[in-house]
């Protein structure tokens, strides 16, 4: 069996999740990444409300500390992944878990982009919007029939594509996905059009901090959103975490490369269970387990 762990993005958040947690040695990381960006995790992870969390910067730091717990319980249980992969957001985590950065460089990168995609979000208003029932290449048709700017933002899987841009774009969305076959666009619960030109203004911010961080050989193979391949060389990973911030996540293409390359069993790794429900549709040949919560990782290892 060849095993990849893949960590989950933006939008995974879930209240409390970090409770089960705070007794397990692996608690340490939430420790190091408070002292590291000077917020209080433990807390955020145990104590905030739903409403608290949909902070783009909060919602970061905080999916990326408890996947990276998780990460590490399951690792010290002695269940090791072949092969790392994350959504958005989920890539950075995927990164630190393969050894391309160390905790404190990959807790201050992933501080400064959630930072910098808020301040983007209210320099220019934005939304986003999954589409179900079109395919990728009719849902880019639709886009370019309305007026405004919107695009592909996520290709999640087959019939399941995230535009991005102005509300009022995607709102005149509704007349041309609906002609063409598809479902009326579900406005999505973030807070701006990310992975788009909108997020041009958080760029900067994101280059510099990344330049400051120190890049390593990757220890598992670890897969990019960017071009939907896998990356060892340390020299890779700074142009690829950069240009992820305006490209489309290549979800649907990476999954199937993944499967093409021998991964047989995903492992969602961190809260939520989108990323097994894209999975079962994109490869229903691999088998897919998800891990939240302690009592999870029992029931992995049996």
């Amino acid at each position: 069996m060849s095993m990849a762990f893949v960590f989950p993005g933006q939008g995974s958040q879930i209240p409390q999740i970090g409770i089960p947690w705070r007794t397990s040695p692996s608690w340490r990381i939430v420790d190091e990444v408070a002292t590291t960006t000077g917020i209080d995790v433990g807390s955020l992870l145990c104590d905030a409300s739903a409403e608290d969390l949909v902070d783009t910067a909060i919602a970061q730091l905080t999916t990326c500390a408890i996947s990276l717990v998780v990460f590490d319980a399951l690792t010290g249980a002695g269940v090791n992944p072949s092969h790392l992969g994350g959504h958005s957001l989920g890539e950075y985590t995927a990164v630190v878990a393969g050894g391309v950065l160390s905790l404190a460089d990959g807790a201050r990168l992933v501080q400064v982009r959630g930072e910098a995609m808020r301040s983007a979000t209210l320099e220019r208003q934005g939304a986003m919007a999954a589409i179900v029932g079109l395919d990728l290449d009719v849902v880019r048709e639709c886009c370019e029939q309305v007026e405004g700017d919107v695009w592909v933002a996520n290709d999640n899987g087959p019939g399941q594509v995230v535009v991005a841009g102005s509300p009022d774009a995607i709102s005149a969305l509704t007349e041309p996905v609906k002609a063409a076959g598809g479902r009326t666009p579900m406005l999505l619960k973030v807070a701006g059009a990310f992975h788009t030109p909108f997020m041009a203004s958080a760029q900067e911010a994101l280059d510099a901090a990344i330049s400051e961080c120190s890049f390593n050989a990757a220890t598992i193979d670890t897969w990019s959103n960017v071009d939907a391949a896998k990356h060892i060389s340390a020299a890779a990973w700074p142009t690829l975490l950069s240009t992820q911030l305006l490209s489309p996540v290549r979800w649907r293409e990476q999954i199937t490369t993944m499967a093409e390359a021998g991964v047989d069993h995903f492992v969602e790794v961190g809260p939520g269970k989108v990323l097994s429900g894209l999975i079962k549709r994109i490869a229903p040949d691999a088998t897919r387990s998800s891990v939240a919560t302690p009592d999870d990782l029992a029931a992995l290892i049996g």
